[in-house]
């Protein structure tokens, strides 16, 4: 297993549960108690967390079944993962407001058709969403609200995968990979150590560093970084700001592709700005800060804690993710762009499919 962000986790996490060796490589990574490095400047440590699945706009399809398969697997894990003494911090509910007529009829359509599926999504009014403390950006006409989406902070799960994962069996090592080559047995992985690591199968899970791996065995995947940033604020003044009650937010909140995540202790995530490459724009932060000019008076009052970014990888000229058998041995599960952590668990299940099918078809249609 290359790659040990969120999706290369729960791939390895999910193999040894079914009884597989599995050694995850990973120059970044952790390793029992103590860290190969400081943490990588990648979407996993970057991420927000929203899983954004029963709001989805397509009803069909690839993207809508991985979406779905699993936010029900993350219901399985959570459970299990609890039972094994490793709970995760899980906030259900999402809101999406609309900030124009089109997106509010867009939501309209959307509702109508979840319903008759039997999904609870709900609409809320504008003078509902004004009731709402703190405020919500004023524009917003209306909103989308799914009880069964949410957040889930991806560093208590990055943890959690991994050391579950340890106490399974799963073995690390903290190199990088730099050429895979065929061998009579299946692969063998060379690192930037020096070792030649033989293995049955290759499972690539390392985001834009993929393509570099695959392009000298003949197959070409282009894999761009979409850098994103964001901020950690503390309110002006102290907040019980979600839960149940009217007049309270009922979880994360989406303006127009902009996250606004509940936190403890008075304080609130606030992300992520899409920028193509990998270099900063303090354009982009300010805006990201000012919620492009529609921000709230108590969001422009509370105080920067943290800034941090990351790079997504962001696949060109095919639909995100990119889950491929390549060849006998060699899966692709890569490119999830901005949601690794929503697609981790039906990433995780198709790789253990396939490796796991005598022919190599998906044992699950992906």
């Amino acid at each position: 297993m290359i790659g040990a962000g969120l999706v290369g986790r729960a791939c390895a996490w999910q193999l040894v549960r079914r009884g597989h060796e599995v050694l995850l490589l990973d120059p970044l990574q952790l390793e029992s108690d103590r860290r190969c490095d400081s943490p990588p400047d990648t979407g996993s440590w970057a991420a927000l967390g929203v899983l954004m699945a029963q709001v989805f706009q397509r009803s069909s399809g690839r993207a809508w079944r991985l979406r779905q398969r699993s936010l029900e697997l993350w219901g399985q894990w959570r459970q299990q993962l609890a039972e094994r003494g490793k709970p995760l911090p899980w906030r259900p509910g999402l809101l999406l407001l609309a900030s124009s007529a089109n997106e509010l009829e867009r939501q309209q359509r959307l509702v109508a058709e979840r319903q008759a599926m039997g999904l609870p999504l709900e609409l809320w009014s504008r003078e509902r969403l004004h009731g709402l403390a703190p405020a919500l950006p004023e524009a917003a006409l209306g909103g989308l609200f799914s009880p069964q989406d949410g957040q889930l902070d991806p560093a208590p799960v990055l943890e959690a995968l991994l050391r579950d994962g340890l106490e399974r069996g799963l073995q690390t090592y903290c190199d990088g990979a730099t050429r895979l080559e065929r061998s009579p047995a299946g692969w063998t992985v060379q690192t930037r150590g020096g070792l030649a690591l033989p293995a049955e199968a290759v499972v690539l899970c390392a985001g834009v560093a993929s393509a570099a791996l695959l392009e000298p065995l003949g197959h070409h995947r282009a894999l761009e970084p979409v850098l994103g940033q964001a901020l950690e604020l503390a309110l002006a003044a102290p907040t019980r700001w979600t839960g149940p009650d009217a007049g309270m937010w009922p979880g994360a909140v989406v303006w127009q592709g902009l996250n606004l995540v509940p936190r403890p202790d008075n304080r609130l995530w606030l992300g992520a700005t899409l920028e193509p490459g990998d270099r900063p724009e303090p354009t982009a932060l300010a805006a990201l800060r000012n919620l492009g000019g529609q921000g709230p008076t108590w969001l422009q009052q509370a105080e920067v804690l943290r800034q941090w970014q990351g790079h997504r990888p962001h696949p060109i000229g095919r639909p995100a993710p990119l889950l491929e058998q390549l060849e006998p041995g060699l899966l692709l599960a890569s490119g999830h762009y901005r949601n690794g952590a929503l697609l981790a668990p039906a990433t995780a299940e198709w790789v253990a499919n396939q490796l796991e099918s005598p022919t190599g078809a998906p044992l699950t249609k992906p």
